[in-house]
């Protein structure tokens, strides 16, 4: 029986965590959770899953829901949060948050000796030096669910690092893959909502169709698989059947393919090295017929090439891009700037951050703040409240 952490549980990835559990009895149980403002998603939960600790954003729900689940203890905020990963009483922690709160629990969860499975990306973007000596130092695992980095952790099964080429990250392009830039001066949040493949959770499906998640997910490559950036590829793929690549010295290139359904590569995290039944739609190529492919434009998606800029040099500037990132995500769905918007302040507020070396947490939090700061000017100046 392994014992799971789940923080997140009611967004996309940790809804579907735990139906991949509850399918599962034998093998997972749910010690804790956290949840942010959801309480009436937060109650369904508690109606499938039986745990003893729950995290939730606002301290003002803890009496209310202390009184009507008396066997277990709540917890409110970021030190909750925290809490949670510092328990003794489990062995994974899966960390499903979104945005720079993943960072620090993340951390705790591997200083205090626990595997980790990954879905919040953040955690690598904005601290990657930091986790990646936590990992060596504690001697303990991070595995992903990113769809993409799950397909390159299962095409490096059995093969070397040295022999590895290149990895190969596919793209679907988002809700507006086919539109030129000219043709995204006035889409809306709707039109962006739209994703064509994946059922998302709205920041991250904003994040897809600027292309900013996917130099996340450059910037998290090459923390999970200690592979330099140049050798880190993006190809587009409008279809989501191949989920990413890894190409071999040899010239072998070795993909995983499946249904776009992250309860694949959720399982995948919690069961490795073993693989379980999972009853779910099956590929079938043949009513498929055809995959797409192109080379990633990075003038049509200048995010992306700002990812791998900032993720070369480092330091100061990928946490400072996700905080302007978030703030310009959320504006937008808000419909305090346009879509264009978003690029333009993030691309201006990271080449204006003075660089700094990341040593520390307090690090994070100062460039975490300023790009905050920066992005909240940014509004205000464009008209927005």
């Amino acid at each position: 029986m392994k014992r799971l952490v789940l923080l997140g549980a009611s967004g996309s990835i940790g809804l579907q965590t735990i139906d991949v559990v509850i399918r599962h009895p034998d093998e997972f149980e749910i010690v804790a959770l956290s949840v942010g403002r959801n309480i009436d998603a937060l109650e369904e939960i508690l109606s499938k899953v039986k745990v003893k600790a729950v995290c939730v954003q606002e301290g003002n729900e803890l009496l209310r829901l202390q009184s009507k689940y008396t066997d277990i203890e709540f917890l409110s905020g970021d030190e909750g949060l925290k809490t949670l990963a510092l328990r003794d009483d489990y062995d994974m922690l899966v960390n499903a948050l979104v945005g720079f709160v993943g960072f620090v629990p993340t951390y705790e969860a591997i200083c205090s000796n626990h595997d980790v499975a990954l879905a919040n990306k953040e955690s690598l973007v904005v601290g990657g030096e930091l986790i990646e000596k936590a990992l060596a130092e504690h001697k303990v695992n991070l595995y992903p669910i990113d769809s993409e980095h799950s397909a390159i952790f299962q095409a490096l099964q059995g093969n070397r690092k040295e022999e590895v080429k290149n990895l190969w990250i596919t793209a679907s392009g988002g809700a507006f893959r086919n539109k030129k830039r000219e043709e995204l001066v006035d889409v809306t949040v709707e039109d962006a909502l739209a994703h064509p493949n994946w059922a998302m959770g709205a920041k991250i499906t904003i994040d897809s169709a600027s292309m900013m998640n996917k130099g996340f997910e450059v910037i998290e490559a090459h923390y999970l698989f200690s592979m330099p950036y140049d050798q880190i590829k993006v190809l587009m793929h409008k279809e989501s059947v191949i989920h990413s690549m890894v190409e071999y010295v040899d010239g072998s290139v070795i993909a995983q393919l499946g249904n776009p359904d992250m309860r694949l590569p959720i399982q995948y995290a919690l069961t490795y090295p073993e693989r379980k039944e999972l009853d779910l739609p099956r590929l079938n190529l043949a009513e498929i017929g055809s995959l797409h492919f192109e080379d990633a434009d990075v003038r049509r998606f200048p995010l992306l090439a700002l990812a791998y800029a900032s993720g070369k040099r480092g330091g100061n500037l990928p946490a400072v891009m996700n905080a302007i990132n978030d703030v310009a995500n959320q504006a937008f769905r808000e419909r305090k700037i346009s879509f264009l918007d978003i690029e333009d302040m993030i691309i201006r507020g990271v080449n204006r951050v003075p660089f700094k070396k990341v040593t520390c947490l307090e690090d994070l939090l100062e460039a975490n703040a300023w790009g905050v700061e920066y992005a909240q000017r940014y509004i205000v100046e464009k008209g927005g409240k």
